[in-house]
C-alpha cells in the first residue's frame, strides 16, 4: 500500500488561510501561541507504563490512513491497546488545507476527545471530505457539532493562524527529521515501521518482536 505525499509547508499555511470563515473574526499571530499551550500538547491512549510505544503520524484527509484507521485499527485497539501492550501516541500530518483544518479542530477538543474525533473523521472520510456536491468545511463542522463545537468555536478555530502554523511547523520539523514522505507512517519504539499498514497481522507481528 503506497503512502499519500505530504505538501510543503508553506503550500498549506498559504492556501489553509483561505478557508477562514469570516474577516469579523480575529487573526491570532503566529508569536502568539506559547509552547505550553496544551493544544499542542501530547495525544496518547494505552496504559503508560505499555513496553512498546506505537507513534502515528497521519492526515485527516488521506485514504490509507482511513483504511488503516477503519480495517486495522479496531483491533490494535482491542488486543494491544485495551491489554496494556501498548501505547499509542497520535501526530498530525496534514497533507492539504482541508486535512490541516481538521487538525486545528481535534486539537482544540480536550485532549480526552481528541482520539474520538479523529476516528470518526477517519470512519467517515468519504462523507466529509469526498464526497460529491458537498464543502468539506461545511461538512467538517456538522461533524465538529457531534462533539460539542459551536458554530462559533469552529470559525474562531478555522481563524486561528497560530494555531495553524504551529501544527505546520511541528509538521515540518517532524518530515524533515523523520524524513517521512508520506502517511500514515509509523514508528515502533522510535524505530521506523513501514511495513505494518498491510494487515493486522503485520502490525503485531511488528509490536512482538519490538517487545
Amino acid at each position: 500500500m503506497s503512502a499519500d505525499q505530504p505538501l510543503g509547508r508553506r503550500t498549506l499555511l498559504v492556501s489553509g488561510m483561505a478557508l477562514v470563515a469570516s474577516a469579523a473574526v480575529p487573526f491570532a499571530r503566529a508569536d502568539d501561541l506559547p509552547a505550553s499551550d496544551p493544544r499542542m500538547g501530547p495525544r496518547v491512549i494505552g496504559l503508560p507504563d505499555a513496553k512498546v510505544i506505537v507513534d502515528e503520524w497521519f492526515s485527516l484527509t488521506c485514504s490509507h490512513c482511513a483504511h488503516f484507521a477503519q480495517e486495522i485499527f479496531p483491533q490494535i485497539r482491542k488486543n494491544l491497546i485495551d491489554t496494556g501492550k501498548i501505547r499509542y501516541r497520535f501526530h498530525d500530518f496534514p497533507l492539504d488545507q482541508v486535512a490541516l483544518l481538521a487538525s486545528m479542530v481535534s486539537r482544540s477538543l480536550p485532549a480526552d476527545r481528541y482520539e474520538p474525533f479523529v476516528t470518526d473523521l477517519l470512519d467517515h472520510q468519504d462523507e466529509w471530505a469526498f464526497a460529491q456536491n458537498i464543502d468539506p468545511v461545511a461538512e467538517l463542522k456538522k461533524r465538529a457539532a457531534l462533539f460539542g463545537v459551536s458554530a462559533a468555536e469552529f470559525d474562531k478555530i478555522n481563524a486561528d493562524n497560530a494555531l495553524r502554523e504551529a501544527i505546520i511547523n511541528r509538521q515540518d520539523r517532524d518530515g524533515a527529521f523523520l524524513q517521512i514522505q508520506g502517511t500514515p507512517y509509523f514508528r515502533i519504539n522510535d524505530v521506523p515501521a513501514p511495513d505494518v499498514v498491510g494487515s493486522y497481522d503485520d502490525f503485531a507481528k511488528a509490536v512482538a518482536k519490538a517487545s
